[in-house]
C-alpha cells in the first residue's frame, strides 16, 4: 500500500513523485513527462533527481537507484527511465519495495532495489495508454502509470504480479564509477559500508587515501570519500576528479591497500 496524505479534497495522493532519467538537461522529454503526470495526477509533487544518467547504460543507473531512491519516505512513486531496449520485447515493470514504488523498464534498473529491499513485490504493466509510441514509453506507458499509482490506484489493476528478469553476473557493490557529478566528482556503485576508512583506492594508476572532507586535505589533492548517500565518491578538493584523473563511467576502482 501506498503510505499516502490527503489532498484538499480528501482525495488520496502519494508522497511525491520522483523522475530518475537519462533523458538530458535539454530537450523536451522530461518536459513532456511532467506534463502527463501533471494532467494524470495533479497536486502530487514531482521531484527531478537525476535527469542526466549516463545515457542507455541501466547497470551503473541500478547502483544510483538502489542509493538514492531509498533516501525517499515510503510512498513515494520513483519513474525510472533508462531505457535502450524501447520498443523491443522487454517488458515494462512496477516494483514496489519496502514501501516505495519503482515504475519503469525490465533492463535490470530494479536489480539491487530489489537485492537490497527487506521485502518487494514485482508485476508486469499490461494497462496500455490509447495511443502508445514505439520510442517513448517514458511519456506514453511509465508516466502515466506512475501517476495513477500516485494517485490511488492499485498495482493490481495495472498489471500482472511477475519476477524481474535477474542479472547474476552483477555484483553486489560495484567497483567502478557509475556517475560524473555537476563539479567533477566521480562516483562509485561501491557503498561506503563495504570499505575500511583506512583502505586506499586506486583508480586511473593514482592511489588515493580517504578524507572525510573537502576541506581536511590541501587545495589539489585528489582522495576518496563516502558522500551524503552512502556511496564511495573520488574528488579533487577544489579541482575536478573526472579531469584531473581521467576518469569516466565504467573506470574501475581496486582497494589498493
Amino acid at each position: 500500500m501506498l503510505s499516502c496524505r490527503a489532498d484538499d479534497a480528501g482525495g488520496i495522493v502519494a508522497a511525491m513523485i520522483v523522475l530518475f532519467t537519462d533523458f538530458g538537461l535539454q530537450g523536451p522529454y522530461t518536459g513532456q513527462m511532467a506534463a502527463v503526470l501533471h494532467q494524470t495526477a495533479p497536486g502530487v509533487p514531482v521531484i527531478s533527481l537525476f535527469a542526466d544518467l549516463p545515457p542507455g547504460q541501466a547497470r551503473p543507473a541500478a547502483y544510483l537507484l538502489a542509493a538514492y531512491g531509498t533516501w525517499f519516505p515510503p510512498g513515494t512513486v520513483l519513474l525510472c527511465v533508462v531505457d535502450p531496449g524501447v520498443g523491443s520485447d522487454r517488458r515494462a515493470l512496477i516494483v514496489e519495495a519496502d514501501g516505495r514504488f519503482y515504475v519503469g523498464p525490465d533492463n535490470g534498473l530494479f536489480e539491487i532495489v530489489l537485492r537490497r529491499a527487506s521485502r518487494a513485490q514485482i508485476w508486469q504493466i499490461s494497462w496500455r495508454p490509447p495511443v502508445l509510441s514505439a520510442s517513448f514509453h517514458g511519456r506514453d506507458l511509465f508516466a502515466p502509470v506512475a501517476a495513477r499509482l500516485a494517485r490511488g490506484e492499485t498495482s493490481e489493476s495495472l498489471g500482472q504480479a511477475s519476477q524481474a528478469a535477474p542479472q547474476p553476473s552483477w555484483p553486489d557493490d560495484l567497483a567502478e564509477i557509475v556517475y560524473i557529478d555537476h563539479y567533477g566528482n566521480a562516483l562509485t556503485g561501491l557503498r561506503g559500508e563495504t570499505i575500511a576508512r583506512g583502505a586506499l583506492l586506486s583508480a586511473a594508476g593514482r592511489v588515493l587515501a580517504h578524507s572525510e572532507t573537502f576541506s581536511a586535505v590541501p587545495q589539489g589533492t585528489a582522495f576518496w570519500y563516502v558522500n551524503s548517500n552512502g556511496l564511495v565518491e573520488i574528488a579533487v578538493n577544489q579541482g575536478r576528479a573526472d579531469r584531473e584523473l581521467g576518469l569516466a563511467i565504467g573506470a574501475s576502482i581496486a582497494i589498493a591497500g
